[in-house]
């Protein structure tokens, strides 16, 4: 019997939800319990694919149960294939009422507080049913994990490698601006009122600065080696801009904030830029998709009005 005879009469998509299920609980007890049904169903299962592919699925232990390369293989793809049956659902609850639907969007918290609160408060006054879930992390994880394991459709973050590097192979990397960053304070902050500052004269200052900060090619690093500094006196090491925001109303911290949360961000906030000119990073941010799956129709929408809302800085270009 050919391969596409087996998959077409004896390959089964309960089956493969049933050898899903038993890779993710690893035994094959816990995944009948997960299911609701015996494990005798479940034991049969695994038995009827690796009888209709021929090869063995699992690799059987005492202490559970691992997928085999074949195993591995079918699962890598059975994942994508529940994938796209969920978004051919989405795609039609979508297309019979427009105003409702749900997406899951992976971003860094600087994108988030920005660009990404913009565009959700537009979406959301044009379709108030849409239901927006947000995954917050560094664009590397978000890339590797949320969206490669399909838990995001999308996410948008800063471009960990430099202009003109290739994406990963299994990705798509639109990029929408170059953001620039600016060093800021709150009053009662001694140097909100000066101009023209040069760096050496902040670098003794409390700086609140996230992890991603401090390494090369990022705009502190950058600016301080340019003009033959070390890094300013870091403080407060955090990724949250609650923090800083409530250790920046002190009046004596400082740190560096991206343009786009100035621009779309509360406007009624007490930051205020300081005099002082950081390099404009060649790393654009961008919006990464997964290759070859099928976005959802809210999902089209939330990319277009990324790139609507982007339109201002999308002509900014590292200086």
């Amino acid at each position: 019997m050919q391969w596409a005879d087996r998959i077409d009469r004896r390959l089964k998509l309960r089956d493969l939800r049933i050898l899903m299920a038993v890779v993710q609980c690893g035994t094959m007890r816990k995944a009948a319990d997960t299911l609701s049904v015996s494990q005798p169903v479940v034991s049969k299962a695994i038995a009827d694919l690796e009888y209709s592919l021929g090869v063995p699925l699992l690799d059987r232990s005492p202490q559970g149960v691992e997928p085999t390369l074949y195993g591995q293989a079918l699962l890598k793809r059975g994942v994508a294939i529940f994938d796209e049956l969920r978004q051919s659902v989405k795609e039609i609850e979508f297309l019979a009422d427009p105003t409702t639907g749900e997406l899951h969007v992976g971003c860094s918290e600087t994108v988030t507080a920005g660009l990404v609160s913009a565009v959700i408060d537009r979406l959301s006054r044009q379709h108030p049913q849409l239901l927006f879930h947000m995954e917050l992390a560094d664009l590397t994880t978000l890339q590797r994990h949320f969206l490669r394991e399909r838990k995001c459709e999308l996410v948008i973050g800063r471009m960990v490698r430099m202009v003109g590097a290739t994406p990963e192979p299994d990705m798509n990397a639109e990029p929408l601006f170059h953001e620039q960053s600016f060093v800021v304070a709150m009053p009662p902050n001694r140097w909100i009122r000066r101009r023209k500052l040069a760096l050496a004269t902040l670098a003794d200052e409390p700086w609140i600065l996230s992890p991603s900060e401090i390494v090369a090619g990022a705009p502190a690093f950058e600016a301080f080696k340019a003009v033959g500094l070390e890094l300013p006196r870091v403080k407060v090491l955090s990724n949250s801009l609650s923090l800083r925001n409530n250790l920046l109303a002190s009046g004596r911290f400082l740190t560096i904030i991206p343009g786009s949360v100035l621009r779309f961000g509360p406007k009624n906030s007490l930051i205020k830029v300081l005099d002082v000119e950081l390099p404009r990073l060649p790393r654009p941010i961008v919006i990464t998709t997964l290759k070859n799956r099928t976005l959802s129709p809210v999902a089209k929408l939330f990319i277009d009005c990324v790139r609507e809302v982007a339109k201002p800085l999308a002509g900014l270009r590292p200086k």
